[in-house]
């Protein structure tokens, strides 16, 4: 009987032990939630306010037009905001959030966005080449859309089910995007990369009834700093010339393309990479000279059309098919050859990136003497813009912008939506 008593006191003893313990244990993870909930900072896209974040970012009410003008108290909250653990949304969000078309382009606005004639008369095209972060891609397109533009998004075979539903919703809910008929699995500086564009290009041709004049493309973190009136103005101006960099290459960058290279497995963030090989490549084709310049471009639908139909393009690419990055030589290249619409002559000076309006990129080794520094973050040598540069981007006089992350600068993306959707919505009141 003592026993079995004392058994029974050590079940209890060791059962009051176990409650103490998981009360313990439950307090502190309601403290630690609480902690970090008040010290987060939830990303609303301009336009969208959820309950949730209302409470969380009621303190954080940021003036773009103060941002803009460096305001030193504006541009402290936006310093202050980045110090928060940064709260996303993620890509089943934007699953959930283009479930129902009708509810998503109403939270979006996209029947309220207003365009002109002008615009009307001049509509653009997209290749959008993706593979991660919905969130951040569905901002994108929202800032570029215009009802009577055509886009076309490429995702990655390897991408997430999550992104390629959230990517295959959004197109379902627009009319004006589809996805890219052909999709292939690109690995960083490879032929891959360039196919993709390749095929958004193809369909834009083929498959599209819009007669679009330009095509642009982008990625994942890319952002525009031209409202679409804007850009069409400056477009028109053009006069059917393309806008893209193309400059002689040194003899670094001549290793990329004087050797075959073969795509392989490396431990490290690529997982896989085109390498170097001992075998010399045969000289291009038909005579031309390799220009390099960058992977982006905006091209007049003359151009290509050409691009799709000439023997010359056609051979280019095939040879460009065992080089390092053939997308930041195709372009550079094609555009200098005789007789192709908007040709930039051999002869004519190089056109660097800084005099292309396509992109707007600081590298940090050219950080304070060709621009000022970055006031975000650096990847791979790129800046991550911080809030303390939208003055600067936008005056600067390029078209779009690399690199932007919401988690590293929420404040940043937020007012470039606000202050785009103004600028196209002060001048034209007409609406769709």
């Amino acid at each position: 009987m003592k026993i079995r008593c004392v058994l029974l006191n050590k079940l209890k003893q060791r059962c009051l032990l176990f409650s103490v313990c998981l009360l313990v244990v439950c307090l502190l993870k309601l403290f630690y939630i609480k902690v970090t909930v008040g010290n987060s900072f939830y990303i609303e896209p301009y336009g969208i306010t959820a309950s949730s974040s209302r409470i969380s970012n009621r303190h954080y009410n940021v003036n773009c037009t103060a941002v803009y003008q460096l305001d030193p108290v504006a541009v402290g909250k936006s310093l202050e905001i980045r110090r928060k653990v940064i709260v996303d949304l993620d890509d089943e969000s934007i699953v959930s959030l283009t479930s129902n078309c009708q509810r998503y382009v109403e939270i979006r606005r996209y029947d309220v966005i207003t365009v002109s004639e002008g615009e009307l008369g001049f509509p653009l095209a997209y290749s959008l080449v993706v593979h991660k972060n919905a969130p951040m891609v569905e901002r994108i397109f929202r800032a570029i859309y215009a009802p009577h533009n055509i886009y076309c998004i490429h995702y990655d075979q390897k991408s997430s089910q999550s992104f390629i539903a959230a990517m295959r919703n959004l197109a379902r809910c627009l009319p004006n995007l589809f996805i890219a008929s052909k999709l292939e699995s690109v690995h960083y500086a490879h032929i891959t990369r360039l196919n993709a564009d390749l095929n958004c290009l193809n369909d834009l041709l083929e498959r599209s009834e819009v007669k679009w004049k330009y095509v642009i493309n982008l990625c994942g973190q890319d952002f525009p700093l031209r409202s679409n009136r804007e850009l069409v103005s400056d477009l028109r101006a053009l006069n059917g010339s393309n806008m893209l960099e193309t400059s002689r290459p040194s003899e670094l960058k001549q290793q990329r393309f004087r050797f075959q290279h073969q795509l392989k497995d490396v431990p490290y963030e690529y997982q896989r990479l085109p390498v170097r090989t001992e075998n010399a490549k045969a000289p291009p084709p038909h005579d031309i000279e390799i220009f390099i310049g960058s992977a982006y471009f905006v091209l007049s639908r003359s151009f290509v059309d050409y691009m799709a139909t000439s023997a010359v393009a056609k051979d280019l690419l095939e040879w460009s098919v065992d080089t390092y990055s053939p997308d930041e030589h195709f372009w550079a290249t094609l555009t200098r050859i005789p007789g192709v619409p908007g040709e930039i002559p051999r002869s004519a000076a190089d056109v660097t990136d800084l005099m292309s309006k396509t992109r707007l990129v600081k590298w940090n080794y050219l950080e304070g003497s060709l621009y000022p520094p970055c006031t975000g973050t650096h990847m791979r040598s790129v800046c991550i813009y911080g809030a303390a540069e939208l003055h600067w981007l936008l005056n600067y006089g390029h078209w779009f912008a690399n690199k932007f992350d919401p988690k590293v600068d929420p404040v940043l993306i937020k007012c470039l939506e606000e202050i785009l959707e103004e600028k196209q919505r002060i001048f034209f009141p007409r609406h769709w």
